[in-house]
């Protein structure tokens, strides 16, 4: 199984927030997308809670956030998966399930991410990406803020 294959039903939201200004950033990566390691399917839509599958075995989120640091070259400590954020998006493949993880610096991580032609973006200015990202950068916003 390859790295990318791991994230063939997974995606994960890269985020920062300042523990004094809460400032929150999400990463965008260079092909616009704020999933990673790829974009969802075009056709990918959310899927309300009622809606999802449960029960259905899948891969623990810190092993998602193992194959990030491997795909990125991030030291392991770097990245930390939020507890309680879950979301699933419906795709003509089958469900994907979006997990978040946080970047446990104390200054964003502009240069890091700008090496990995990634950038660290507030959400005012990820304005116009595709409307199922909107709603979970959305619903992402609010368990930052929430937490």
């Amino acid at each position: 199984m390859t790295q990318l294959s791991t994230f063939s039903q997974h995606r994960l939201l890269l985020y920062y927030k300042g523990d004094i200004s809460a400032l929150t950033l999400f990463a965008q990566h260079g092909n616009g997308s704020v999933c990673f390691p790829e974009p969802l399917p075009v056709l990918a839509e959310i899927l309300e809670a009622e809606h999802a599958e449960s029960g259905k075995v899948s891969r623990h989120p810190a092993m998602l956030v193992n194959v990030i640091n491997q795909l990125l070259h991030l030291d392991n400590d770097l990245l930390r998966i939020e507890p309680g954020f879950s979301e699933h998006v419906n795709n003509p493949g089958g469900i994907i399930t979006v997990h978040m993880a946080r970047f446990m610096l104390l200054d964003p991580p502009h240069k890091l991410m700008q090496s990995r032609q990634c950038r660290m973006r507030t959400l005012p200015e990820l304005r116009g990406r595709p409307q199922v990202e909107m709603e979970l950068l959305r619903r992402a916003y609010v368990k930052v803020m929430e937490s």
